[in-house]
């Protein structure tokens, strides 16, 4: 079974910067996909930013710019890297990892920005 940990969030004011890491329990290697995913309360969860095991990227519209997705493979590690942020970015960030049909998703961290 593999296990997801995001770790990093915090509260931090506009315009300040945040890493987040997503460990993985075991190789991420074999990953196809592995993202980062948000959700404020009352909003549904949407997608903040994504990587293929080729290392393609892509990224939602607001925060191209900003927010920059990478990993570690030797560390099994996922990372976001989020600069310029902004009050709205404010929500609970998870990290998902797809397998073949097995998605897995971590617990998520909280990152609020004040203004």
């Amino acid at each position: 079974q593999v296990q997801l940990v995001e770790s990093g969030g915090g509260l931090v004011q506009t315009g300040g910067s945040l890493r987040l890491s997503c460990a993985a329990s075991g190789s991420i290697f074999s990953f196809n996909v592995m993202a980062w995913y948000r959700q404020a309360p009352g909003n549904q969860r949407e997608l903040v930013a994504k990587m293929t095991s080729g290392d393609s990227t892509n990224y939602a519209e607001f925060v191209k710019g900003r927010f920059t997705i990478s990993r570690d493979n030797a560390k099994n590690t996922m990372y976001l890297q989020m600069n310029s942020l902004k009050p709205e970015d404010t929500a609970v960030y998870y990290c998902y990892a797809q397998r073949g049909l097995f998605i897995y998703r971590g617990q998520g961290t909280q990152v609020t920005v004040s203004s």
